[in-house]
């Protein structure tokens, strides 16, 4: 059994781990995201009505479901350039030019409706840093890139407590995908089995975490979801909810929490085992 002393890292999902998403803006999200790109195609000379983009983006479905299929990840301007072929009929590609004014209507989103700040969150990273124990995000991207999370964890006052940030969109790869974990670790400059992953999804998490070697800690606080998102077919959320129910590989976590503010006694209770 791994003992806390040797705990000498500790990686944390964003997603419902360190930002809490409230029911209903993931739907709200997608109506302003297809609004904002149809508005910038329109100064570009290129007419997209709101409805087309709505169905070029949910049009990225099956794409999303190959490439995450293999867990894999597609980046942020390969997205851009699926949907200007997609709300085009192939008639138009993403110029250059166009490049920075959709990124900024894609994203657009996440800054009219962001996440809520895990209110435990902060004291958790203080306690970690206090310590000695090195920090890391490790987390799957969807419509929102590793860039904007950056940013934003940046602008809560968050950002300065990590040592190293991994994002799918940004690697290529995602949670389970044990090369994911192992970028993490490498730039942690930590040994595998010294990092404990903390995250909410079974599979990706902590399945994913172990497989890599890790520890892991489930979190489940049982709110913090966007619960519609999970039924919506525009949402991409039930797209990895389906895997986590339907795969068996799922190992036995270390510990699972209720709320960050338990990671201390877990990791305390490493010891007593």
């Amino acid at each position: 059994m791994t003992k806390s002393s040797s705990v000498k890292a500790v990686s944390l999902d964003v997603w419902e781990t360190l930002l809490f998403e409230r029911d209903g803006f993931d739907a709200e999200r997608h109506r302003i995201r297809c609004a904002n790109l149809s508005r910038v195609l329109e100064k570009h000379g290129v007419s997209v009505p709101i409805g087309k983009m709505q169905r070029a983006l949910d049009s990225m479905h099956p794409w999303f479901r190959e490439v995450w299929g293999r867990d894999e990840d597609v980046t942020h301007h390969d997205q851009l350039e699926f949907i200007v072929r997609a709300a085009t009929d192939g008639t138009f590609e993403a110029g250059e030019g166009w490049l920075s004014s959709l990124s900024r209507a894609y994203t657009s989103a996440f800054h009219e409706l962001p996440p809520d700040l895990n209110p435990d969150a902060l004291p958790l990273l203080r306690w970690l840093k206090t310590r000695g124990i090195r920090l890391g995000i490790t987390s799957n991207t969807g419509r929102t890139p590793g860039f904007v999370l950056r940013d934003f964890l940046e602008k809560e006052g968050l950002a300065e407590f990590f040592d190293a940030m991994i994002f799918s969109d940004e690697v290529g790869v995602r949670k389970p995908n044990p090369e994911i974990f192992h970028l993490l670790a490498e730039r942690l400059k930590a040994d595998l089995g010294s990092v404990v992953h903390i995250g909410d999804s079974l599979r990706s998490d902590v399945w994913g975490a172990k497989n890599a070697g890790m520890m892991a800690f489930h979190f489940s606080p049982g709110f913090g979801h966007n619960r519609s998102a999970q039924i919506d077919s525009r949402s991409l959320a039930p797209l990895e909810e389906r895997w986590s129910a339907s795969d068996p590989r799922v190992i036995e976590p270390e510990a699972t929490i209720t709320s960050l503010a338990d990671t201390a006694n877990a990791i305390q209770q490493l010891t007593r085992r």
